[in-house]
């Protein structure tokens, strides 16, 4: 099953570090988030990624062309112009990288990927979110019931410390990043028919707006609760809490032995 992943948006939320590399190569822990999402796809036995390209596209492609390189102990003799490669710990993955337009809309990169998924289920997630997902569970939820599309509905942690106080401005509970107002919002960690494809219209067409509306509206769209850790990379603070808990060997994405 492939796993399409959308990361050709400009990130200018986070314009410090997306100025000079598209958003899925910001690192986390010396390794492109993009890389991080992969490894959870990888752990859960989904190795064949189509990624969408946009802004900086050739950055990334240029990542996985010397990515066997990177991941490796080498010998180069310049003089005979040769390469040899005594250790390598390359991921067993088949990346197809196309160039989907760097104005395309969310919804018209995932049309123009079209040709390389084919008539079959794939996968489909942001190239900025992280998440503690079951994905075996969450395919076995999608197959269940049968709809076009399956997204992951979670809750996302309060920016801040929330205060309980009463008249006399004395605190009597304090929560440290507490949940949000308890609603769930779009996760990303799409499971998608072939049918969605007749949703999108072209360029245009933002994924998030009249596609999931209408796939609500047939009927057709599914949410799997995803109750525990989900966070994204959308500004600077969030590049810095991330860091943070992959430094602190508590990561909570990296499912991955």
């Amino acid at each position: 099953m492939k796993v399409v992943i959308l990361a050709g948006g400009l990130g200018s939320r986070i314009s410090e570090e997306s100025v000079v590399r598209p958003k899925p190569m910001i690192e986390i822990g010396g390794k492109p988030i993009l890389w991080h999402i992969m490894k959870i796809y990888s752990h859960f036995g989904f190795k064949d990624f189509v990624i969408c390209l946009g802004y900086r596209g050739h950055m990334i492609s240029e990542y996985f062309a010397h990515y066997h390189l990177h991941m490796s102990d080498l010998t180069v003799d310049l003089k005979n112009n040769d390469l040899e490669i005594h250790r390598s710990s390359s991921e067993p993955w088949k990346v197809t990288l196309i160039d989907t337009g760097e104005n395309t809309m969310t919804g018209g990169r995932i049309k123009r990927i079209q040709p390389y998924v084919g008539n079959e289920t794939f996968m489909l997630t942001y190239g900025d979110g992280l998440a503690d997902i079951d994905l075996g569970t969450l395919l076995e939820f999608h197959r269940s019931h049968g709809k076009s599309a399956t997204l992951t509905a979670v809750r996302p942690p309060g920016r801040f410390g929330l205060l309980n106080m009463d008249g006399q401005n004395r605190v009597h509970t304090f929560s440290e990043k507490p949940a949000g107002d308890g609603g769930y919002m779009n996760g990303g960690f799409f499971v998608c028919e072939p049918k969605v494809f007749d949703y999108l219209a072209g360029d245009t067409t933002i994924w998030e707006r009249d596609p999931l509306e209408r796939l609500a509206t047939d009927g057709e769209l599914m949410a799997y609760k995803h109750d525990s850790f989900w966070g994204a990379l959308d500004t600077l603070r969030d590049k810095n809490q991330l860091e943070s808990l992959w430094n602190s060997g508590k990561a909570p994405w990296r499912v991955w032995g």
